[in-house]
């Protein structure tokens, strides 16, 4: 994002602050009613003569621009592994990290490793596990048996 004196162009297509178009004018003077107004002049495009530019409240351009670079970053998938005969203690340990992920706007893969009959332990408690966090996300898939290791993937809400 492009502010103020790091704008090049001699001439830029301005928008004021309520969204109303106050017309091409010099960057110079851009600059000098952005500093007037205590307001930033951030540069929209760079893809047209002139480039257009709006007229930002002092602050609110950086944070727009944090909020760009959040909905750009793709989301990662992490995975939590357990056990099936996990105590009540590590379980709300994992169940706390999950959902801390999950805020954080990343996928969780919740995995649960399965030895011999174990099956429909991991599954209930996996089951479980989903239900609790129902509220910071959603399962992508149904459960998955497959081999040694039972799994669902929770995507953020």
């Amino acid at each position: 994002m492009i502010m103020n004196e790091k704008i090049k162009a001699s001439e830029v297509q301005v928008t004021g602050l309520e969204g109303e178009d106050l017309g091409v004018m010099r960057t110079a003077e851009a600059l000098a009613l952005a500093k007037k107004l205590k307001v930033d002049l951030v540069c929209t495009s760079l893809f047209s003569s002139p480039p257009p530019c709006k007229l930002i409240g002092a602050g609110a351009a950086k944070q727009e621009a944090q909020q760009a670079r959040k909905q750009e970053r793709a989301p990662k998938v992490k995975e939590i592994r357990l056990t099936p005969q996990i105590e009540d203690h590590d379980y709300e340990t994992k169940k706390s990290q999950a959902e801390r992920i999950l805020d954080g706007g990343d996928a969780v893969l919740l995995a649960v490793s399965v030895k011999g009959k174990e099956g429909d332990r991991a599954k209930k408690l996996l089951e479980g596990l989903v239900k609790e966090l129902a509220h910071a996300g959603r399962p992508r898939t149904g459960i998955q048996l497959s081999g040694k290791q039972a799994a669902v993937q929770l995507d953020p809400k």
